[in-house]
């Protein structure tokens, strides 16, 4: 039996063949699979969907500190015990060294895992597309950190 996100993935592929391979909303495409009963529309727990709301209202939270810069102010470690997996979250004033520690080497793969993925797509598209010219990728940060740091300054 397919998982829940394979479900998905069919319902997409099927909607994309029903109507083009033109860019489309994920929202478009659930609505066409409910329509046609491929997929239902989930009982949801409210305290899950209150706690996604309020990881979300955690993650987007920032305060700026005296010398000017804008920051995260809570700041999460996931954590599985038992084969499920929690995520902790902590005010980072407040937090103990370290659960900080955890959570930026945590956030640091996240983005080290976005950049190989981010690679190898596009390494994958060139190919694909091997008659027009290669859209390079360079994954070189400093420079694009220090011009947004240069301007978020000059705009304070």
């Amino acid at each position: 039996m397919a998982t829940y996100k394979e479900q998905l993935q069919k319902v997409w592929h099927a909607f994309e063949k029903e109507n083009g391979q033109l860019p489309a909303t994920a929202r478009e495409a659930v609505q066409w699979g409910v329509q046609r009963g491929m997929i239902q529309i989930p009982d949801l727990d409210p305290f899950a969907r209150l706690a996604e709301d309020m990881a979300t209202a955690l993650r987007e939270e920032y305060a700026t500190d005296k010398e000017g810069r804008r920051y995260r102010v809570n700041h999460a470690v996931r954590v599985t015990r038992g084969g499920v997996q929690h995520t902790f979250w902590a005010m980072m004033q407040d937090a103990p060294r370290e659960h900080m520690q955890k959570a930026f080497i945590q956030r640091r793969e996240q983005i080290v895992g976005d950049c190989v993925q981010l690679s190898t797509d596009v390494e994958a598209y060139n190919a694909m597309k091997s008659e027009q010219p290669p859209i390079p990728m360079l994954l070189d940060f400093r420079d694009d950190v220090e011009e947004r740091r240069y301007w978020r300054k000059r705009a304070a």
